[in-house]
């Protein structure tokens, strides 16, 4: 609901017609934002009181322009209340458009989407993955279905959409699409870059999400411990591409890069650094930010082991990477065959050099989110919290301290 709502007669006496006339105009102040419109009637400014906001005098010319603007100001609070009457707020671009006649364009939510979807699908492989498309995709598909489900129609006004339209959604999706939280919570939050869209636009005036909270449940990450790496050097496989696949995850597992960022690496990402050690420099592909990692011992044997590999060689690439799909694939089968009781991923490789490799070694974890390309260090906190090992180890150091201060104490 509208908290102001004023209207003002005015005229401009700077602005006089050849007939040393000035237009009379309304003002128009709904929750201090203010527009103008012309009553299209003009007077002489000397016989304007802009106390009382009408024509002085009571001549029959005076009473008749008075009248026609007492007429046109119950006009505006008629259409204000018919506005009122259709929706939780009213604008003064709104009320002007409906006064002028003028049928306001209406923005709504389907083709927003469809247009964001068709920017981003020509924007994969520079600013987003694939992946990232196909989950906006499923997002709008989700969205058609719930306006069907829950209002019967094929399409919204995106001045329409609230708080309770949020809610609605996402119980649709808990319960209708079977969603768990974190997916659920997930298309919410696909869903609410749209939303920041329109606000930006101009296109909605409420942002929906004000009072609207949701949380992710914290994953529990799977990683290899050292008992799990060794199996994986040390298995003799008789098929030279699940070797190939074995080595290249392992070189993820001592670098932390994520599969696409392995993927584009060429000859040329490696570089000597200030120590005169041999650094990968990248920039993460989902964030866009600078990893610069040390080659350790064991990715350096690997990217030697493939210098001579005729794919690396035809497309200067650094490594022979497989397509994601068939990497995990073969990945489930060397599991098994390494006695791996997990569900081995690519991406296991870069939670284990967060865990195993560097957090678990003393690698403090300023370091660790650096060479992770990490924006926030609280996204590789969420790996500390994992690592019992290294609690122990911190607490057996603590114990000795106090054991220390303690035997101080007795002695002085």
């Amino acid at each position: 609901m509208n908290k102001t709502f004023n209207l003002l007669f005015y005229v401009k006496k700077t602005k006089t017609n050849k007939a040393g006339e000035v237009t009379i105009y309304l003002r128009i102040t709904i929750d201090g934002k203010r527009t103008e419109i012309s009553t299209k009637r003009t007077i002489k400014s000397s016989k304007w009181n802009s106390d009382s906001q009408k024509v002085a005098g009571s001549s029959e010319e005076s009473k008749t322009l008075n009248f026609f603007l007492k007429t046109f100001e119950q006009k505006i609070y008629n259409t204000y209340h018919s506005l009122m009457k259709d929706d939780e707020g009213v604008t003064c671009e709104t009320l002007k458009n409906r006064l002028l006649g003028k049928d306001e364009f209406k923005r709504t939510l389907i083709p927003i989407f469809n247009d964001h979807n068709d920017r981003m699908e020509k924007l994969v492989g520079k600013e987003f993955a694939l992946g990232t498309l196909g989950r906006y995709r499923t997002c709008l598909s989700h969205i058609k279905e719930f306006l069907n489900w829950k209002l019967e129609v094929s399409d919204i006004d995106v001045t329409k959409i609230n708080y309770t339209f949020l809610n609605d959604f996402e119980f649709f999706l808990r319960t209708e699409k079977s969603c768990n939280n974190n997916s659920a919570v997930k298309y919410i939050k696909n869903f609410g870059k749209i939303i920041r869209s329109c606000l930006a636009n101009g296109w909605m005036e409420k942002d929906p999400f004000l009072n609207y909270h949701s949380n992710f449940d914290e994953v529990k990450r799977v990683f290899l411990n050292e008992q799990e790496l060794e199996k994986l050097f040390n298995k003799d496989f008789k098929n030279e591409r699940l070797s190939q696949v074995r080595y290249i995850f392992l070189f993820s597992c001592y670098t932390g890069l994520a599969y696409i960022d392995t993927q584009k690496l060429t000859k040329n990402h490696i570089n000597i650094g200030l120590d005169g050690n041999k650094w990968i420099y990248t920039v993460r592909q989902k964030t866009k930010t600078t990893s610069n990692i040390p080659v350790l011992p064991q990715a350096e044997d690997i990217i030697r082991r493939y210098i001579n590999h005729p794919i690396c060689i035809n497309t200067g690439k650094l490594l022979p990477v497989l397509s994601n799909q068939k990497m995990n694939a073969y990945l489930k089968e060397i599991a098994d065959l390494c006695g791996i009781n997990k569900e081995l991923t690519y991406h296991i490789a870069r939670h284990t050099f967060a865990t195993t490799v560097t957090l678990s070694n003393g690698v403090p974890i300023e370091s660790v989110s650096k060479m992770l390309g990490h924006k926030n260090i609280k996204t590789t906190q969420h790996y500390a919290k994992i690592l019992d090992k290294k609690v122990s180890e911190d607490m057996v150091a603590l114990k000795s301290v106090l054991e220390e201060k303690e035997l101080q104490r007795k002695l002085a």
